[in-house]
């Protein structure tokens, strides 16, 4: 659990710091979002194939350390070119390539647990996963914000890429497949492409034939494309309040602390996840009104805290739904492939935030509530269905 959660918040920081670091040498959010944009949409596919090759490898760990490394490289090399003024189009073109790895330092981690903590605390570690998630989130924003006032966007890149290399001990050190569990399915290499093939189309079937799954997954879908715009909007939020984009970092902080209380106090709640991840859905969005009309930083920090109290729990009951609603069998290949399907969305709301929030940074945030108002509608159909029987 250490290892994934300095995992992950490497990850959480290098996002704001591509953000500040490219908007600090362009004076533009259009450079900055393409390249996170880049280094997400390619997820669509890194995620699937990641899967098979968690499910049939015998020491999954260690294809999680070389995708670490591999992450890991690839930032410094987007950094790197940022610094030194590369074109455009090729940072793109590496923040892709990088982005194949994306779905290690999410769910990958989590389709381990299994192996990790065995079915008698199953419940309980994915409980600490679903939270290890804000712990990153609240953590990596405010590294990147910390550490850009002080040194710059680029320090702020090159300690998410040290905080990815320190958690590769513990991806080598996971147990081998099936360890700790009786469920899970053996570990086999061998097969071909055509083999692997059949097993990625398996993972998709199950998610678009299961009605809780496809549900929930293209509720997420919707509303991480919108979470997307406000994590762009941020930084240049931040400026236009304070002065400083990297203060827009503090407000992803807010955001992440926001959800793990939230997640704390909710953690004990007898609702089911469905009614949870609605509930969690529209007080996001709420949030985002909040920040998009705010004239002073403070009030943009309490539509942030607003926005954090929907998104922890909103991811909670996602995983909660997973856990419940997969085939043992497919369990790798339904969280990387469901998280993959999450990063291309954000990819996608990325890229639609960069050249908005170069006009309007307030419309965006705005457009980011509009999609939680449409994943709230996708989670509330079956609800509304019912009572119109009724």
């Amino acid at each position: 659990m250490a290892g994934a959660v300095v995992a992950r918040t490497g990850d959480e920081m290098s996002g704001p710091a591509l953000l500040v670091t490219g908007l600090a040498i362009t004076g533009s959010p259009l450079l900055a979002s393409s390249v996170l944009a880049g280094l997400t949409v390619s997820a669509a596919v890194g995620g699937p194939l990641l899967g098979v090759l968690l499910d049939r490898a015998r020491r999954p760990g260690r294809v999680l350390g070389w995708c670490l490394a591999g992450y890991a490289g690839g930032l410094l090399l987007v950094v790197g070119g940022m610094a030194a003024e590369v074109h455009g189009a090729v940072l793109v073109g590496v923040a892709v390539v990088t982005g194949l790895l994306g779905p290690a330092l999410t769910g990958g981690w989590t389709a381990q647990l299994p192996s990790v903590a065995g079915p008698e605390r199953l419940a309980r570690a994915t409980a600490f996963d679903s939270m290890s998630y804000n712990v990153a989130g609240l953590a990596g924003p405010a590294l990147a914000g910390v550490v850009a006032a002080v040194g710059g966007g680029v320090a702020a890149a090159v300690v998410s890429v040290v905080l990815l290399v320190a958690a590769l001990p513990a991806a080598y050190g996971l147990p081998a497949a099936g360890a700790g569990s009786t469920t899970g399915r053996p570990a086999r290499g061998g097969g071909g492409w055509r083999v692997v093939r059949e097993e990625v189309r398996a993972g998709f079937r199950v998610i678009v034939a299961n009605v809780a799954l496809r549900r929930a997954t293209l509720a997420s879908m919707v509303s991480i494309c919108g979470v997307a715009m406000m994590v762009v909007s941020a930084p240049v939020l931040g400026a236009r309040l304070s002065g400083e984009s990297g203060y827009g970092a503090l407000l992803l902080a807010v955001v992440a602390a926001a959800g793990l209380v939230a997640n704390a106090a909710l953690a004990a709640s007898p609702r089911g996840p469905e009614l949870v991840q609605a509930v969690g859905t529209a007080v996001l969005g709420a949030g985002m009104v909040v920040m998009a009309g705010s004239g002073t930083f403070w009030v943009a920090a309490l539509g942030a805290a607003v926005a954090g109290a929907g998104e922890g729990p909103q991811l909670t009951a996602l995983f909660a739904v997973r856990h419940r609603e997969a085939p043992a069998r497919l369990r790798g290949q339904v969280f990387t492939t469901g998280a993959s399907m999450k990063v291309t969305s954000f990819a996608i709301g990325s890229a639609l935030a960069g050249p908005l929030a170069a006009y309007s940074v307030g419309l965006t945030l705005l457009a980011g509530a509009a999609l939680q108002v449409l994943a709230v509608a996708v989670l509330a159909a079956p609800l509304l269905r019912r009572a119109g029987h009724q």
